[in-house]
């Protein structure tokens, strides 16, 4: 908890800076002056959507030496072994069937039985699986997490939540600073500027919760969206049979990593509170979704 509010409030300062130096560019070589309000607009949208998409370039690139990825490649196919085998021959299925490019196929060594996807667009995406996850599951269930994966890829989830937090967060930084300035107005000169800042860093973080609320809303609806698609390719049987077998494995699993969390299967059974910013939805849910789906 203690490490998110400083990283917040890193942030925060990192964002003033930079909008300090941007509204100087406009106004000292451009000559654009807008009001106060019209340019924290403009220059939020400007911030956080060269942010988002930063970081949304650079995803793969990060998850691969964030969790140490050992590609697979038609080069080592024949060294793998059955179950790294179904991983590749989903991927490869899937993608063939949806005409994009085959994405990259990875594992790595953890501890959670945990896959993730990771993508820039379609055709630059990666799969990755958790060693721990290939050896504690049968082959059913491990075809059906690949298929989710990539589900995930093919309805294009991650540039969705990466527009999403990018709106979000435009207005988490235009809103809050608008209500601190309108508060700065109404004190003395003197302590107006400390005011407007120390307003500004509170409603950030409380504005910020919020919107961490809906986008983790938005994150557990395409959780289920995800399992309705790949339940079109893989038979929902196997899917509710995987789920409960990551139930089962609840009590194995270490710790809920915060690196990439949003892309992984999660297995914890969360307090309602807790469930808020959950970017999975409930085993239990999931299960009784797939239960009640028709197909």
């Amino acid at each position: 908890m203690f490490k998110r509010v400083g990283l917040f409030l890193l942030t925060n300062i990192a964002v003033m800076v930079l909008l300090s130096i941007v509204v100087f560019i406009l106004e000292r070589f451009f000559w654009i002056s807008l009001s106060w309000n019209g340019y924290i607009f403009v220059v939020a949208i400007v911030i956080w959507f060269g942010w988002a998409f930063i970081s949304l370039a650079l995803s793969k690139w990060m998850a691969k030496r964030a969790y140490n990825i050992v590609l697979i490649t038609s080069d080592n196919i024949s060294s793998l072994d059955k179950k790294e085998r179904i991983v590749w021959d989903v991927v490869s299925d899937l993608a063939d069937r949806n005409h994009i490019k085959m994405p990259e196929v990875g594992i790595y060594k953890d501890m959670d039985p945990n896959a993730f996807a990771t993508w820039a667009t379609k055709n630059s995406s990666l799969v990755a699986v958790s060693t721990w996850l290939l050896e504690s599951m049968d082959e059913a269930a491990i075809e059906w997490v690949v298929a989710h994966e990539m589900a995930h890829i093919l309805n294009g989830d991650m540039v969705t939540m990466t527009l999403l937090q990018w709106v979000l967060n435009t207005f988490v930084i235009f809103f809050a600073r608008v209500v601190a300035n309108i508060i700065s107005n109404f004190l003395d000169e003197e302590l107006s500027w400390l005011a407007y800042y120390g307003v500004v860093i509170l409603l950030e973080i409380i504005f910020g919760i919020f919107a961490s609320i809906i986008v983790m809303a938005f994150s557990r609806h395409r959780e289920f969206k995800a399992d309705e698609w790949s339940a079109k390719f893989v038979w929902k049987e196997k899917m509710i049979a995987g789920l409960q077998a990551l139930k089962k494995m609840q009590h194995l699993a270490w710790w809920e990593k915060s690196k990439l969390a949003s892309m992984k299967i999660s297995t914890k059974k969360k307090w309602w509170i807790m469930a808020l910013f959950s970017s999975h939805p409930d085993l239990d849910d999931r299960i009784k979704k797939l239960e009640e789906l028709s197909i």
